[in-house]
């Protein structure tokens, strides 16, 4: 799921690039990397969670999807206030299509 992300994200990037330039490029990118990252850290945990014996621990996935989303959202306001030549339609572009990189997981299931 992740490397569809990133595959969205490099196709939000290049859009972005084509319709808004550089720095709408750069924003579809930060965008995309502020989607990535919390996610890769999650499914990180979700496999070492995985891995022990017992019962699967079901308080501790819905609270790591809650840090999860908080650190996208502190994330993506960090990118807002510390990138002056933030461009909204690229950021918009990045943020949407590597979120819905999500539902073409179920198309490449194995």
């Amino acid at each position: 799921m992740v490397f569809l992300q990133c595959g969205a994200a490099i196709a939000a990037t290049a859009i972005a690039a084509f319709f808004f330039g550089q720095y709408g490029a750069v924003s579809a990118a930060l965008a995309a990397l502020a989607c990535i990252v919390p996610n890769a850290l999650f499914a990180f945990r979700l496999s070492l969670v995985s891995r022990r014996t017992g019962a699967p621990p079901v308080a501790g996935f819905f609270v790591g999807e809650l840090v999860k989303l908080a650190a996208m959202v502190g994330l993506l306001v960090l990118i807002g206030r510390q990138y002056e030549e933030l461009h909204w339609g690229g950021l918009f572009i990045g943020l949407i299509l590597t979120l819905k990189a999500n539902l073409f997981a179920f198309l490449v299931k194995t």
